[in-house]
């Protein structure tokens, strides 16, 4: 029942505040709750696109805008019932939003600062077809003459209503999203956009669902805002101050927590409203910006995240030396190497015009560990990032249990049964040691729900010795932990085919050999292994067969002991002098 208890706790303060009107309070409480509704609203649809996904926007006044501009043309010269324009306004800025995701998600290059500007440009651009449109055609739109429902009995208590309802709304959707298997998805896209991807994390999709709810909300809350200054103009609604606010409030309170700016609205708008007039006005503004550059040289996860850091420091045990997996049974027999579990056909790829992959064929079979070895520069990296879906090749075929990779994107690829890890280890930063293993449950082949997702991340953390870190973040593990958090988040995605690429760099002799003895039992466990690495004796003691990769092209492929004295082999590493 606690995981349900801010829901329960926020319905009871919206229920008590929805009930306020009727003590009639002075009419300026229900104007200043109302703004501070407002601001909730903007704030918090903000944080689901920018806090959430890490997209950064500086032009969520445009979304915004086109709400109070749908509202206004809809309810006052088209005649159309207010109520009606609400959602009206929150679809055309929904509209706005997707079509634009739709082509900016699917430049890589289009992300960070790049992206921040391309949406404040949306803005001005916005703001210019509307003046020059009879959106607006100049004077600004009015709205005196629309009528209210009666909700309550004067129109202030009725948009006081209106206001805190979509607050409320908004506030819902982003907890609901974090809890989500969504939300996680895009945690992990915000802190590693292409990990997520290999790892089966639709980004695309997920970008697009939430810069979509973003852009709803963002214009349902506009089409309120509409009727509660009933003077509608480009000057005041695409101002720079309506993302600058937004985006300070979703800072100052935490953007990564649901709750986070609606803590920031209510600090802001308090500080805000409590110099009224002359000098002091011009003074509440300047503490506004002393308070911004405060937040983001000392607060920059936000209050939210400065709670969040605290007790995770708290939960967390003592950090203790590097562990040796514990020999847990194994789930079955080991078998003789079985049929063609990934077949390479030629593959080829190349960057502005150097061959990194010049037509490699190769075949990994159900249950073997295949050494990939090369010199550096041969491919051997290129290859695994072919394979896993993070580059298309030029030409060729990969034939994975039939099925052709060569033009599936990532999250698809990790969905068949493909994992892989990394050479650097790269897990997602500020998501802990268990959230980073049960995510590759919850998306990879496994495709658990959350539950069993965790139960799965505390069974793998426990397989390589990281049971006792599972609330710590990896900035608090050691190189050999990072490397064991990868072989963790491999094992819990349940995948066929697993991709280590050179996963005993930087580790010491002993780590080494209880690397080794992890990945000997990941295989028993039934999982086919591609080992790429540089350590010729750890190749020898654990490959069934190896292939070797120079210049992007296979030179040769067997049995361990016999490819490595192969005078092309020993060219490849040695060079031609010393063959």
């Amino acid at each position: 029942m606690r995981r349900y208890l801010p829901a329960g706790v926020l319905t009871g303060v919206a229920l008590a505040l929805a009930g306020l009107p009727l003590a009639h309070p002075p009419a300026f409480v229900e104007s200043i709750l109302y703004l501070v509704f407002f601001w909730i609203a903007l704030a918090t649809s903000w944080t689901i696109l920018s806090g959430y996904s890490g997209y950064f926007s500086f032009g969520h006044g445009a979304f915004f805008g086109a709400g109070m501009y749908t509202t206004a043309n809809l309810a006052g010269p088209l005649g159309v019932p207010f109520l009606w324009t609400v959602p009206a306004a929150g679809c055309a800025a929904l509209l706005l939003g997707l079509s634009i995701g739709a082509v900016v998600f699917r430049v890589r290059r289009l992300r960070g600062e790049l992206f921040a500007l391309l949406s404040l440009a949306v803005t001005f651009v916005l703001a210019t077809i509307v003046l020059n449109t009879r959106l607006d055609g100049g004077p600004g739109v009015y709205l005196s003459g629309v009528k209210l429902p009666k909700l309550y009995a004067s129109p202030a208590s009725t948009i006081y209503l209106l206001g805190l309802s979509v607050a409320f709304a908004s506030l819902i959707a982003a907890w609901l999203m974090r809890r989500s298997k969504l939300g996680r998805g895009l945690f992990a896209i915000s802190d590693d956009e292409d990990v997520a991807e290999v790892m089966g994390v639709p980004t695309f999709g997920y970008k697009l669902a939430a810069f979509g709810l973003s852009c709803f909300l963002a214009g349902a809350a506009g089409g309120v805002h509409a009727i509660f200054v009933f003077y509608v103009t480009v000057a005041e609604t695409f101002s720079i101050t309506v993302p600058l606010y937004v985006v300070l409030m979703g800072v100052l309170g935490g953007a990564r927590h649901w709750i986070g700016p609606a803590i920031g609205a209510v600090f802001i708008i308090g500080v805000t409203y409590s110099f009224v007039g002359g000098d002091w006005a011009l003074a509440g503004r300047a503490a506004v910006g002393l308070i911004f550059i405060l937040a983001i040289l000392f607060l920059p996860q936000g209050v939210m995240g400065l709670v969040a850091t605290k007790c995770r420091r708290r939960r967390a045990p003592p950090e203790a030396a590097a562990t040796t997996a514990p020999a847990l049974p194994v789930v079955r027999t080991l078998l003789p190497p079985g049929p063609v579990l990934l077949s390479c056909e030629d593959v080829q790829l190349a960057f502005r015009g150097v061959r990194a992959l010049a037509g490699v064929s190769l075949d990994v079979r159900e249950g073997e560990i295949l050494g990939l070895v090369g010199p550096n520069g041969s491919g051997k990296s290129t290859l695994t990032n072919v394979i896993s879906g993070y580059y298309r090749p030029d030409a060729g075929r990969i034939l994975f249990r039939g099925k052709d990779l060569a033009r599936e994107p990532g999250h698809r690829i990790a969905r068949l049964g493909v994992a892989r890890t990394y050479q650097i280890p790269r897990p997602f930063a500020r998501l802990s040691v268990g959230e980073n293993v049960a995510l590759s449950a919850m998306f990879g082949a496994a495709g658990l729900d959350r539950e069993a997702a965790e139960r799965r991340a505390r069974e793998c953390l426990d397989f390589v010795g990281l049971g006792d870190r599972a609330d710590a973040l990896p900035t608090a593990l050691n190189l050999h932990q990072r490397k064991f958090l990868e072989l963790a988040r491999v094992l819990a995605s349940g995948a066929r085919l697993i991709l280590l690429d050179e996963v005993l760099a930087g580790l010491a002799p002993s780590e080494i050999d209880n690397a080794l003895d992890l990945v000997r039992r990941i295989r028993a466990n039934g999982a086919t292994i591609v080992f790429i690495e540089h350590n010729m004796r750890a190749v020898l003691a654990l490959a069934d067969r190896v292939v070797v990769l120079n210049y992007g092209q296979l030179i040769a492929a067997g049995l361990p002991h016999e490819v490595m004295r192969q005078p092309e082999v020993v060219a490849a590493y040695l060079g031609g002098a010393h063959a």
